[in-house]
This record gives structure tokens, C-alpha cells and sequence, in this order.
């Protein structure tokens, strides 16, 4: 069953957040293998970030997922997909992602950055973003400082994005909404989140009640 959400499931930002942070990243390389065969691979890649849970003063270290694209004749990074978690964008954690984003920047790979996270402390950018729900950004290096920026609202269906490569060759594309929809079926979320509670993370109250509309509308069985 799908989730009744149009786009990112908010449901999904909380207790499941780790199992759908793995499971993702998977997807979507799953999803960009078949378009970059033979010249490229896709890559679903594990580091260890800090983060410190309910309070603690004890910093851990916690498990992240992201994708890389590695040309097959040099093994190169040629563009690097992270997938943001909450570690990434608060404390300890937060910090070390933005040293780690500062040395892509400075090389010649490209950077997506998938934020499905509506807390936490975004990477800093040149302008303030706009209020949104959700963000996708992409630094192309041939053309940093500029990044290109998809903000998505929480009743909007999650785009398809290009995925650029070395320059001899054209732009790939990552169908987000379908990754996400393909973890959520195979998954059986629709089994695991209980949608007769608030999200874990609190929607704000026009969110709140659009959403109460929505879930009231399409039942969950």
C-alpha cells in the first residue's frame, strides 16, 4: 500500500528515519545504475558521523548513508549524493558534515544534497532559503558558487532531479517520489507507522490540519 502522502511522508522523519535513510540511499542507486552502465557506478556508501541522542553529553558515533557516482576507468568521485539525517544537521554532527561539504566544494566533484528533514540546521548557502518544507540542492562544480535549489512543499510529489557527470557526458535523472515510493512498498511502512498519532516530529498547525484532512480521507487499512 502507498503512503497517503502526496510527497515525503512526515511520518517517515522520525522513529524510521534510520531504516529509511538506509534503505533509500539503496534505492536510489539502485535506480541510477541501468543509466550509467558501463562508464559509471552507483554506490551505496556507510560512514560514521558524531551525534549525541535524548540529551546525552555522550557523543556516538552513528552510521550515514550516501551515493557515490565513480567513473570505472579511474575510480574517481565524480558526484556524490547525501541523503541528510538529523546527525548532519545539528551539534558534533553538524558541524563535521559541513567540513566534509567544504572539501567537495573545493574539488571538482558535484554535490546533491537531499534534505527530507523539516528540523534541524541546514548547510550555510549565500541567500536565506525560502520557508519550505523540504529541499533538494545541487552544486555543479563547473559552476559553483551558484547551486540549484528545489524547494518542496509537503503537498507536493518530490521531483526528478538531474544528476550531472564528467563533462563529456549528459546528465542522468533520479525520480525521488519513485524511490521513495519503491522503499515504502517494499518495506511495508504503511505497516510500521501509526497513523492515528501525530508524527514524531510536529507538523505546524496548517500543516497539522491539512494533514489530519488528508489521513482522514485516505484511511490506512
Amino acid at each position: 500500500m502507498p503512503s497517503p502522502f502526496p510527497g515525503m511522508d512526515p511520518y517517515l522523519e522520525g522513529a524510521e528515519w534510520t531504516s529509511f535513510h538506509a534503505e533509500f540511499a539503496t534505492e536510489v542507486a539502485r535506480q541510477l545504475r541501468p543509466q550509467l552502465r558501463p562508464r559509471y557506478v552507483a554506490l551505496a556508501m556507510r560512514y560514521f558521523i558524531t551525534d549525541t541522542f535524548d540529551g546525552s553529553d555522550i557523543p556516538e558515533q552513528v552510521p550515514q548513508c550516501a551515493v557515490e557516482i565513480q567513473d570505472v576507468a579511474k575510480r574517481r568521485l565524480v558526484t556524490l549524493i547525501e541523503i541528510l539525517s538529523p546527525s548532519k544537521k545539528r551539534g558534533k554532527g553538524y558541524d563535521e558534515y559541513v567540513a566534509k561539504r567544504q572539501r567537495v566544494l573545493l574539488s571538482t566533484t558535484h554535490l546533491q544534497e537531499i534534505d527530507l528533514l523539516r528540523n534541524g540546521q541546514r548547510a550555510p548557502l549565500r541567500q536565506p532559503l525560502p520557508p519550505s518544507s523540504y529541499f533538494i540542492f545541487l552544486s555543479r562544480y563547473e559552476k559553483r558558487p551558484m547551486t540549484d535549489i528545489w524547494q518542496i512543499a509537503l503537498n507536493q510529489s518530490l521531483p526528478v532531479v538531474p544528476i550531472p557527470l564528467l563533462p563529456s557526458d549528459k546528465d542522468v535523472t533520479l525520480d525521488l517520489q519513485l524511490a521513495l515510493t519503491t522503499i515504502y512498498d517494499s518495506v511495508g511502512y504503511d505497516l510500521v507507522l501509526n497513523y492515528t498519532k501525530p508524527p514524531d516530529v510536529p507538523l505546524e498547525e496548517k500543516a497539522a490540519q491539512w494533514a489530519a484532512t488528508l489521513l482522514k480521507n485516505q484511511p490506512i487499512q
